[in-house]
């Protein structure tokens, strides 16, 4: 099992998004997510979305808030062992970018292209279908939660929040 971080950062009605376009081997790829990524060693989930988020964009973290855990586990028909990923989910309106720039001012990415994305256009991207499920739980401001997502050949079959 992996373990990931995934962080929606939010200004002004909008949240800044990855479109995943730039690897041709990508489970995400043309798809649109939260900034995030791998842990390294050592790291607990709020040094992983710290850093992953300076990392693909530049900016820092000042008050990201740890909103739920999410449990995927995705199979496919060719029988090739499951996929298992245990994704921290986090939201953050409180951050700074680098001096001498503004949050419009984004950087290249070597993952895709950043874009800031008014929230009554998210459910319009192209994204992963539970991504819409824990979104909508972070916008309600729902306490923290827990959920596992299953997948069947790219297919959402299953979701249930356990709390």
């Amino acid at each position: 099992m992996i373990s990931t971080t995934l962080c929606y950062i939010e200004k002004n009605n909008s949240y800044l998004m990855l479109h995943r376009t730039k690897k041709q081997k990508d489970v995400n790829k043309d798809k649109w997510i939260g900034i995030g990524g791998k842990f390294e060693n050592c790291e607990s989930p709020f040094d992983c979305v710290k850093r992953e988020v300076f990392e693909e964009t530049g900016f820092t973290l000042n008050k990201p808030e740890y909103r739920g855990l999410v449990t995927f586990v995705s199979r496919t028909s060719d029988g090739a062992e499951p996929y298992y990923e245990l994704m921290h989910i986090f939201w953050c309106g409180d951050f700074s970018v680098p001096e001498g720039k503004t949050y419009n001012d984004l950087p290249m990415c070597d993952e895709g292209e950043l874009a800031w994305v008014p929230k009554e256009k998210m459910k319009d991207l192209p994204q992963w279908e539970s991504d819409v499920l824990f979104l909508d739980l972070i916008e309600k401001r729902s306490p923290f939660f827990s959920m596992k997502v299953e997948y069947f050949d790219g297919k959402m079959v299953r979701a249930v929040q356990e709390n």
